[in-house]
C-alpha cells in the first residue's frame, strides 16, 4: 500500500486548500463537482495570501438594467468584451469566443448561428431564444428575428460588447430567454482614425472614425473574395452618434445603417470531408446569395426630476429588408422578408424602485417564390414542391409591456432585488394567396397536396408574465456572491405561426418558457480577478419542427453548466486570461425528432466543453502581442447522438507596433497551426455536412491618425 504521510503539525491554509477537495473522494470519482471545489478553494487561498483590489467590480455595464451601473451592483452574469480594435475580428465569433458559455457558430461569409448557455439553435424561431441589440434596442422586432441578425450591427467598431447570460426578460421581454448580446456604440472623443487592412482571398477592409466633442461617425467598408469558390461578400456599415440637449432632456441619438451583398457557399458533404484541402474550397451552391439592408434610429432621452428620481424615454424606428435563396432546401426557393417598426422604451427610476412601459408596433411581410421546377429528389418531392409562389403574407404586430423592479438593501453588505414584467404580443396576419395547400394558381399537387400550407387570415395574441429574484452579498470590498432565480420566455415567431407545412392548417403553439437558477462568485486580487457561475435551467414548450415538418411545442430540455473567467497579470509586461465552459444540454422528453427515444440524449450541436486561453505581452508602450488558443469540444450532430464532430483547437497570434506617434502597424495570424476544422458541423438528409474553416491566414494593416 502506498500512502501519503503528512506532518503532525496543522497544515497551512494553502496545504489545506490543495488537499481538502480530495478528502473522502475515490480516485475514479473525481469529476466536475470536484473541479469546481478545487477552483473555489484555490481562489480562497489566493484571497488569504494576496493583497486585494476591486477593479472587476467597478466595471461599468448598462445591459442589466438599461442604465449605467457598476458590475458589483448587478446580481447576474454579464461579460464584457472590450479592446475591439485590437481584436480586429472579421466575424463576430472571433470577438465572442472570449466569453464563457457563448458560441457564435460561423456559417459562410457573415452568416452565423448562436448559442448562449444553450445548444446552437436553428429553424425559424431558433433566433427567438436570444436578444440581439444595439445600445439596448433590439436589432429586429419581437416576432421577426433572423438567425444571422448580428451581421446587421457594427460590432467591428463598437466601444464594447456586453453579454448578459440567462433570462433577462424583466427588462427586455420576449426573446431575452437564454441571454442577450448588446453592442455598445462608442462615444464622441475627438479622435479621427483610419484602419486599413488586407488579407487572403482578396480581403480588404477600411474602418474610419471621425469625431468631434458632440458627434461621431464610424464607417466600416469590407470586401472579401471568399475562401470557397464563387463565394465572398461586400458589406458597408455606418453608425452616427450625436449628443445634445432637448429642453430639460439630455439626448443621445444614434443612426445605424448596414448593407450586405453576399455570394453564399453551401455545405460540403461527406464524413470529415473538411479535412480534404481541395474539397474544403468547393462550393456546391454557386447560385446561392444573401442581400440584407437595415436602418435603425433611436434617441435616448434622460431627465433628472426635482424629486431626485429620473425619467428616461427612448423612441426608436427600424427597417429591415432581406432576400436570399434557400439553397439548403429542395426546390431552392427565394425568400424576401422585411419589417418596419416604431417603438418606445420608458423608465421612471426612484431610489429603490423602477417602473417602465415599453411599446412597439411592427408591419412585416414574407414572400417565398420558387423560380424553377423541382427536378432532383424523389417523386414525392418533385410533385409536392411546385414552381411558383409558396407564401405571401403580411403581419401587423404590437408588443405592449409593463415592468417593475425593486432593490432593497438588507444590510451594508447584502441587497435583494426582485422584479416582474407582463407583456402581450399580438399578431394580425393577412394571407395574400389562396388558402391551404394548393399551388399559387389554385391547382392541387400530387400525393395529397403541396408541401406548403397557408392558413387563412387570423389574429393571435400571447401574454406572458416573467418574474425574477436575486440576492447579492459582498463577502468583502473585493469579493461577492450572488444567487439569481429568473424566468424567461419567448412568444412564437411569425414564421412559426404562419409559414406552415402540409397537413397543418393552424399552428397551435404557445410561448416557450425557461426557469433558471444561478449562483455566481466574482472578485479581484492585486494581480488576479475571477468570475465563476454555476447554472441550471429547464425549458418547457420548446418549439421545433417535428419529423413531419410541423411546428409543434411539446419539447422539454434541460441545461446545466459552469463557467469560469480568470485574469492574471504576474508581471507589468505579461498577462493571461482563461475562459472555460462545461455545459450539458439534454432532451428531457421524446419530441418527434427521431424514430428512436431521445430522452437524456445531448441536444445536437451542443459541445460540452469550450473555452480559450490568451497570453498577452507588452514590453513597452509601442509593442504588444497576444497569443490565443481556442478550444471547441466534440458534439453530436443529430438528436439520436449517432453522428458527431470531434471538435477542434485553434492558435491565433495578434501583434501591434507603433512605428510613429500617429501610425501603428498590426498583423493577425489566424489558425497559426493550419488546423483542418469545421466552423459548423451538421447532419441532414442522411449526410454529414460542414462549413469548413479556413487554413492559416495572415492579415496585415495600418492604423493612422487622420
Amino acid at each position: 500500500m502506498i500512502g501519503l504521510i503528512l506532518p503532525i503539525d496543522r497544515p497551512s491554509p494553502l496545504e489545506y486548500c490543495i488537499l481538502a477537495p480530495f478528502a473522502g473522494v475515490h480516485p475514479m470519482r473525481i469529476q466536475l463537482s470536484l473541479l469546481v471545489r478545487m477552483i473555489v478553494c484555490m481562489i480562497v487561498c489566493m484571497i488569504v495570501a494576496t493583497p486585494l483590489k476591486a477593479d472587476i467590480l467597478e466595471e461599468v455595464v448598462v445591459t442589466a438594467t438599461r442604465s449605467d451601473q457598476t458590475l458589483g451592483d448587478v446580481g447576474a452574469s454579464i461579460d464584457v468584451v472590450d479592446a475591439i480594435p485590437s481584436i480586429g475580428a472579421t466575424h463576430i465569433n472571433e470577438s465572442l469566443q472570449r466569453v464563457a458559455g457563448v458560441w457564435i457558430s460561423r456559417g459562410n461569409g457573415q452568416e452565423h448561428l448562436t448559442a448562449i448557455r444553450s445548444p446552437v439553435l436553428t429553424g425559424a424561431g431558433g433566433c427567438g431564444a436570444f436578444l440581439m441589440a444595439e445600445d439596448g434596442i433590439a436589432l429586429r422586432a419581437s416576432g421577426f428575428c433572423n438567425v444571422n441578425e448580428l451581421f446587421d450591427v457594427n460590432s467591428e467598431q463598437a466601444a464594447r460588447i456586453e453579454v448578459f447570460k440567462g433570462p433577462g426578460s424583466v427588462w427586455y421581454g420576449s426573446n431575452a430567454m437564454h441571454g442577450m448580446i448588446n453592442v455598445i456604440t462608442p462615444k464622441p472623443n475627438g479622435d479621427r482614425t483610419a484602419y486599413l487592412e488586407a488579407g487572403p482571398n482578396d480581403y480588404f477592409r477600411g474602418r474610419f472614425n471621425l469625431s468631434g466633442e458632440s458627434w461621431r461617425i464610424d464607417t466600416n467598408l469590407t470586401s472579401d473574395g471568399g475562401y470557397k469558390h464563387e463565394s465572398g461578400y461586400d458589406q458597408q456599415k455606418v453608425s452616427i452618434k450625436n449628443l445634445q440637449t432637448w429642453g430639460e432632456f439630455d439626448a443621445v441619438t444614434i443612426l445605424s445603417l448596414s448593407n450586405l451583398n453576399q455570394e453564399t457557399a453551401g455545405f460540403i458533404q461527406g464524413p470529415k470531408v473538411y479535412e480534404d484541402g481541395h474539397a474544403s474550397r468547393q462550393n456546391p451552391n454557386p447560385e446561392a446569395y444573401r442581400d440584407s439592408q437595415t436602418m435603425r434610429l433611436h434617441s435616448h432621452l434622460q431627465h433628472q426630476l426635482a424629486s431626485g428620481a429620473s425619467l428616461s424615454l427612448t423612441p426608436y424606428f427600424r427597417s429591415t429588408r432581406m432576400e436570399f435563396i434557400q439553397h439548403f432546401l429542395p426546390g431552392q426557393a427565394v425568400e424576401e422578408n422585411g419589417h418596419d417598426s416604431v417603438g418606445i422604451q420608458t423608465a421612471w427610476r426612484g431610489e429603490h424602485l423602477t417602473l417602465g412601459l415599453d411599446m412597439e408596433f411592427t408591419s412585416g411581410f414574407l414572400q417565398e417564390t420558387q423560380p424553377n421546377a423541382t427536378v432532383s429528389g424523389s417523386a414525392f418531392l418533385v410533385a409536392t414542391i411546385p414552381q411558383g409562389k409558396h407564401y405571401d403574407y403580411d403581419v401587423d404586430a404590437s408588443t405592449i409591456a409593463m415592468f417593475a423592479n425593486y432593490q432593497w438593501a438588507l444590510s451594508d453588505r447584502t441587497s435583494l432585488e426582485f422584479g416582474a414584467r407582463i407583456e402581450q404580443v399580438r399578431y394580425d396576419y393577412s394571407n395574400q394567396m389562396t388558402k391551404g395547400q394548393a399551388k399559387d394558381d389554385g391547382t392541387l399537387c400530387g400525393f395529397g397536396g403541396c408541401r406548403f400550407s397557408r392558413p387563412g387570415d387570423r389574429k393571435d395574441n400571447f401574454t406572458n408574465v416573467s418574474p425574477k429574484l436575486s440576492l447579492l452579498h459582498n463577502l468583502s470590498d473585493q469579493h461577492q456572491v450572488f444567487v439569481r432565480l429568473a424566468n424567461g420566455y419567448r412568444a412564437p415567431q411569425a414564421a412559426e405561426l404562419y409559414r406552415l407545412q402540409g397537413g397543418q392548417n393552424v399552428s397551435r403553439i404557445d410561448s416557450e418558457e425557461l426557469d433558471s437558477i444561478e449562483v455566481g462568485f466574482r472578485g479581484g486580487l492585486e494581480v488576479f480577478d475571477y468570475s465563476i457561475a454555476v447554472y441550471a435551467m429547464n425549458k418547457d414548450n420548446f418549439i421545433f419542427r417535428d419529423s413531419n415538418r410541423l411546428a409543434v411545442d411539446n419539447g422539454e430540455t434541460s441545461h446545466r453548466g459552469v463557467e469560469l473567467n480568470l485574469n492574471y497579470q504576474w508581471h507589468p509586461a505579461w498577462s493571461a486570461n482563461l475562459v472555460a465552459n462545461y455545459g450539458r444540454h439534454r432532451y428531457e422528453n421524446n419530441p418527434d425528432l427521431s424514430a428512436a427515444p431521445i430522452t437524456g440524449n445531448d441536444i445536437d450541436t451542443a459541445p460540452r466543453k469550450s473555452g480559450s486561453i490568451r497570453v498577452a505581452w507588452q514590453p513597452n508602450e509601442k509593442f504588444d502581442a497576444e497569443l490565443e488558443w481556442v478550444h471547441l469540444g466534440r458534439y453530436y450532430t443529430d438528436p439520436g447522438n449517432s453522428a458527431e464532430y470531434g471538435g477542434h483547437r485553434l492558435l491565433n497570434l495578434r501583434v501591434q507596433y507603433q512605428s510613429t506617434q500617429s501610425t501603428t502597424l498590426f498583423a493577425r495570424a489566424m489558425n497559426l497551426m493550419n488546423e483542418a476544422y469545421a466552423e459548423r458541423a451538421d447532419f441532414g438528409f442522411g449526410n454529414d455536412r460542414y462549413f469548413a474553416g479556413e487554413p492559416a491566414s495572415l492579415y496585415l494593416g495600418i492604423k493612422t491618425e487622420i
